[in-house]
């Protein structure tokens, strides 16, 4: 039992100890989602920042830096645009229009990919449409200057769809499409100047600003994880409180004689010294026993 109650006191401290750890990640996603508020009150404040001095191209996207504002110039090529299957807003499904923009000005007057092999390009989402035609399709030509939210490059998807869609936003699957050097992110648009055709007027309609998963405010998911593991924990010190009472009530049946025999009947008694435990005949037994002690003559079967 002391062997059993090290074994389950030892597991009851790890799960105690997950629990802790999952209630600080649930505190930690909090406090970034309120970091990252205050950043980007500040960085509105200050106005968008040029993408190359935020994000060089060919870089790894940092988690901060999902909802910044950034601006940037270049063209858009409309034979790469896509559209991303399977996306919603205001409850309805439909699709972002997805299209490459050769950057001719990050911020940083080309030094950004001075040695990489020419201008990059950047995935732009210019809004979302419910169907996959109209005007909203249509995509503004010449130079235009973008504003637009910082979002980091999503995992490739799984294909599949019909020529001209995508089921995902990764900068690496679309490298493969539009050629490097490419942004480890894409932008969502703000405003455009000149500007693209409105949604008022059968454009596309734009997006909200991207924030960080998880929200404001301690991380439900996680704080459940951790009252799962503080509940094993209970569960494994309680399990042995039940083997150390079953174990004492199996003591308390041997020493009064009940849980020996067969099918938990009582065990017989010793016998006396000299005398044969009665077998189940014990009246025929006993006078047998008494005539012999008596002197009486025992008949024999005759041979």
């Amino acid at each position: 039992m002391i062997g059993f109650l090290l074994l389950f006191l030892l597991a009851a401290g790890v799960c105690g100890r997950l629990g802790v750890w999952q209630l600080d990640r649930a505190y930690q996603r909090a406090e970034l989602a309120e970091q990252h508020e205050i950043a980007e009150a500040e960085a509105e404040a200050a106005g968008p920042e040029g993408l190359g001095v935020l994000l060089p191209p060919q870089s790894t996207f940092p988690g901060e830096l999902v909802g910044r504002q950034a601006w940037v110039e270049g063209e858009y090529e409309p034979e790469g645009q896509l559209l991303v299957a399977g996306r919603a807003l205001d409850g309805r499904t439909g699709y972002l229009v997805l299209t490459p923009l050769r950057v001719s000005d990050d911020g940083t007057g080309g030094e950004s990919w001075a040695d990489l092999s020419g201008p990059p390009v950047v995935p732009v989402v210019r809004g979302w449409v419910p169907t996959t035609d109209g005007p909203a399709l249509e995509v503004p030509s010449g130079e235009v200057r973008l504003a637009a939210y910082l979002q980091a490059s999503e995992a490739a998807g799984t294909g599949g769809l019909p020529e001209g869609q995508t089921d995902s936003i990764s900068s690496a699957a679309l490298a493969n499409v539009w050629g490097n050097p490419i942004y480890g992110g894409y932008l969502v648009l703000m405003e455009s100047d000149p500007a693209q055709l409105s949604a008022a007027d059968g454009g596309p309609h734009l997006l909200p600003r991207p924030t960080i998963e998880g929200g404001n405010g301690v991380n439900v998911q996680n704080a459940f994880y951790a009252l799962q593991w503080w509940i094993f924990g209970a569960f494994a010190v309680a399990l042995w409180v039940r083997l150390v009472r079953d174990e004492a009530a199996g003591g308390r049946k041997r020493s009064d004689g009940v849980g020996g025999g067969i099918a938990g009947l009582p065990d017989l008694p010793p016998a006396p010294r000299g005398e044969v435990p009665d077998a189940g005949g014990s009246e025929a037994a006993g006078g047998t026993a008494g005539a012999a002690s008596n002197g009486d003559p025992v008949s024999r079967p005759t041979v």
